[in-house]
């Protein structure tokens, strides 16, 4: 793909068709540009010159999901309101606050000032705009019915981000629990324990064996953190490269993961979720099952269940109902399963997959909650033995020693 030219920010003034004087900036890819534009719209320009570019550069944004999602509702409110798709892209694009989404939308709209579709405007950006998205997108622009499936594609989206942030905070507990207990752990180890270990040194009295352990855990620390800490960078960085590039990795992940309780509850039914609403989104917008069904593999968040709708697909392209598929793959609830049989009888499938996706979206929700619930004293009961372990360790033989004495 062609890198896109840098749009140019001018600064112009003139007078309209009726002499009155006129002004304003204007953004294109040269200054020969900006001024037959002008000259388009019925402007005689006297003064022109490029913006100055500010004394502090305003930082680079990056361009999120969120964003995506709120730049389709965006647009489908402006064409529903009957704004012209280039006008309602220069709207939407010069009034972001993220200078890269700004650039990305302006891009866009110079590619369908070119002569290209929408389609096929945001399928020459990938990164920000996938394959579901760009086939609705051109699904609308032929049934003719563009501004509503840019409705349905911001519910989607919508739907997928709050998911996603939901799955995200369900596994930050558990991570935080280990991450917090190991550096309470390492730092009293390191900077607490020799303290005692001084004192009881000049006490010259035999230590308890919980005590000793303790000490020369804290001496272990002390002469070999550098290795504690490359362990956890190396076990760090490996995860990431398997992650990247690994496909059986990443399928063993997925799959052990599934079976983790509570976690893994959450994230089967995230995937139930998901299937269900992209499913329903492609079905209302007219794409025919075995097509849809190579896009929903891909949005469910894991590979095994990318993997079973992808040989369900195989079975539905035979001519097997969706339902039977569906069954073989041991993966869907009976529920669910029941709801796509009605769905293909009735011939409404997105309606009754949309009401899956519901149930499926707040049966999340709540799981999460109360994962985030039982999580904190969770917590509280992990460093309440690390350090309470520690502590008494250090003071039993101080109490020894009192027991003595006494």
């Amino acid at each position: 793909m062609a890198e896109q030219a840098e749009q140019l920010d001018f600064i112009w003034e003139g007078t309209d068709k009726n002499k009155k004087k006129s002004g304003g900036e204007i953004s294109a890819k040269s200054e020969a540009i900006a001024k037959t534009e002008l000259r388009r719209q019925g402007y005689r320009v006297t003064k022109f010159k490029k913006k100055p570019k500010p004394l502090f550069k305003a930082r680079v944004q990056a361009i999120t999901p969120g964003d995506i999602a709120i730049f389709a509702r965006q647009l489908a409110t402006m064409l529903s309101a009957g704004v012209p798709l280039v006008q309602s892209f220069d709207i939407v694009g010069r009034g972001h606050e993220n200078l890269s989404m700004r650039d990305l939308l302006l891009g866009i709209k110079a590619d369908i000032e070119g002569g290209d579709t929408l389609s096929e405007a945001l399928g020459k950006r990938p990164i920000y705009f996938d394959e579901l998205f760009c086939n609705l997108v051109n699904a609308g622009e032929h049934a003719g019915i563009l501004e509503t499936l840019l409705g349905k594609i911001a519910t989607y989206k919508e739907k997928t981000e709050s998911m996603k942030k939901k799955i995200k905070k369900a596994l930050t507990y558990p991570i935080s629990v280990v991450v917090v207990a190991f550096v309470v752990t390492t730092i009293l180890l390191i900077f607490v324990v020799p303290v005692f270990e001084d004192l009881f040194k000049s006490f010259g009295a035999d230590l308890p064996a919980f005590t000793r352990m303790v000490i020369d855990m804290s001496e272990w620390m002390q002469e070999w953190w550098w290795i504690v800490i490359g362990i956890v960078v190396g076990a760090v960085y490996t995860f990431g490269y398997f992650k990247k590039r690994s496909k059986p990795f990443n399928h063993f992940l997925d799959k052990t993961l599934l079976k983790i309780p509570v976690v893994g509850l959450i994230l089967n039914k995230s995937a139930i979720a998901r299937f269900a609403r992209t499913l329903s989104t492609m079905s209302a917008a007219g794409v025919p099952l075995v097509d849809a069904l190579e896009s929903v593999a891909g949005a469910c968040g894991n590979i095994i269940y990318a993997e079973a709708v992808l040989k369900m697909r195989e079975e539905v392209a035979t001519g097997q109902r969706l339902q039977f598929a569906m069954s073989q793959a041991n993966l869907f609830p009976h529920m669910v399963q029941q709801m796509v049989a009605i769905g293909e009888e009735s011939g409404s499938m997105d309606a009754m997959l949309a009401k899956v996706a519901d149930f499926y979206e707040e049966e999340v929700d709540n799981l999460v909650d109360n994962l985030s619930s039982l999580m904190e004293p969770i917590i509280m009961v992990i460093l309440g033995i690390l350090v309470g372990g520690l502590i008494v360790a250090m003071y039993l033989p101080i109490f020894k020693m009192g027991a003595a004495v006494g």
